[in-house]
């Protein structure tokens, strides 16, 4: 597990110097344009002062404020016991000293993310929709996928190099936008100089013009290898986690098969954190393209049920490799002799596909997270009382009974 941790860290370090260096030539190109010949310094000292800005905000408070616009909220035991007991497990099972806050998102859409600096303050969010539509062993599935986020110390990560593709997208539409405003002053610069510099004036603002279009771009595949990258490997620690691939890969099934509207908290900023890609597309079980920030579902499914000998690393591996014809993306360092054999299929996990049952409940659940407030009459009907209600009583519309409203 640490020899995966270890590689998992080096690679994202990779990436994000890659991205850094394609922020600061950002950086130095515009400012070189702007500014004239000597501006390319005062162009870097720019782009890497706006970024540490934007790194210091997400590493103190990024968790939260990406809790809070997604529309996340804590929520305790009695919301939905077995959303804490599957969180619980799953903790143990990764050798967590401290489980995971564990946070609602009141949206039909099912997806799942986690976030947080580290694993002793990290957090779980599920939506609504996803705990009405699984059951307990694809539940569990989806909690071990993002808990080996946390125990993989990819969030941080992610995190960062979000901040950083952020930040030069910001520079490119800040100059795009005003580039006509400063290419009149830059001219003048320049043409002080005569001929020559009139055409070096045209040819920095074509480089600069180049870099702003392209550099956002290739920030963003950068991104997405490193986002796809890790969701192979959450799927491997998740089989692992559970010993049984079968409940993550009919998770991810029902996931993206579900009719439900789009996630609506979800962004572009946002949506390498979740399980599947927030956003809805045609044929989503295909999608197979550089623009995702996720591998392709059918191919994460192909690989799960490919697991027929064993749930290890190892298995993962052999089964991601037969599967897609590719090199493994598991590190070998990370492979054991452990031998992690598959369970069957939990009775709790059987006895759960009461479908109408399960979905009366994914209202119930946004309800509860929204402040309303649940009465039951002794005529059997329950009354659901919106947090805006303010009499301190109401009547039964079955009996007729007046019912006392507890103060929210």
């Amino acid at each position: 597990m640490w020899e995966l941790i270890r590689a998992n860290k080096r690679n994202s370090i990779i990436l994000m110097t890659l991205m850094a260096m394609v922020l600061l030539l950002l950086g130095f190109l515009i400012g070189l344009f702007i500014f004239g010949p000597e501006g390319g310094f005062f162009g870097l000292v720019i782009a890497t002062v706006i970024w540490l800005i934007l790194t210091l905000i997400s590493f103190s408070s990024g968790d939260q404020i990406f809790l809070a616009a997604s529309g996340a909220k804590p929520v305790t035991k009695d919301v939905n016991p077995q959303l804490f007991n599957v969180v619980e497990e799953m903790t143990i099972a990764a050798g967590m000293g401290k489980m995971p806050k564990i946070y609602i998102i009141a949206d039909p859409a099912p997806n799942a993310f986690a976030t947080g600096r580290k694993p002793e303050t990290s957090s779980i969010a599920v939506t609504a929709g996803l705990l009405g539509r699984l059951n307990r062993d694809e539940l569990q599935g989806v909690i071990a996928h993002e808990m080996s986020h946390i125990i993989n110390r990819d969030i941080l990560f992610v995190t960062m190099a979000g901040v950083m593709l952020g930040t030069i997208v910001l520079l490119s539409q800040i100059f795009l936008r005003g580039m006509f405003y400063s290419s009149m002053g830059s001219r003048r610069r320049y043409s002080s100089g005569g001929k020559g510099g009139g055409q070096a004036a045209i040819l920095f603002l074509i480089i600069a013009i180049i870099a702003a279009i392209l550099a956002p771009i290739m920030a963003q595949l950068l991104y997405f290898a490193l986002s796809r990258r890790r969701e192979y490997l959450a799927d491997a620690g998740g089989a692992r986690l559970t010993r049984y691939p079968e409940g993550l890969a009919s998770a991810l099934e029902k996931i993206a098969n579900d009719p439900s509207p789009q996630l609506a908290a979800a962004n572009k900023a946002s949506a390498p954190m979740y399980i599947v890609n927030p956003f809805k597309k045609k044929g989503q079980m295909k999608l197979s393209d550089l623009t995702s920030t996720h591998p392709p579902i059918s191919e994460r499914i192909r690989i799960l049920r490919n697991m027929t000998h064993g749930a290890s690393f190892k298995d993962y591996s052999d089964a991601y490799t037969s599967t897609t014809k590719h090199k493994t993306i598991v590190p070998v360092s990370s492979f054991t002799k452990e031998q992690v054999a598959i369970r069957q299929a939990s009775e709790k996990a059987k006895s759960q596909e009461l479908k109408s049952k399960q979905m009366r409940q994914v209202g119930d659940i946004m309800r509860v997270v929204n402040g309303f407030v649940f009465l039951s009459c002794v005529c059997g009907l329950k009354l659901k009382i919106p947090p805006n209600f303010k009499a301190s009583t109401v009547k039964c519309p079955r009996c007729k009974r007046t019912l006392e409203v507890p103060k929210q």
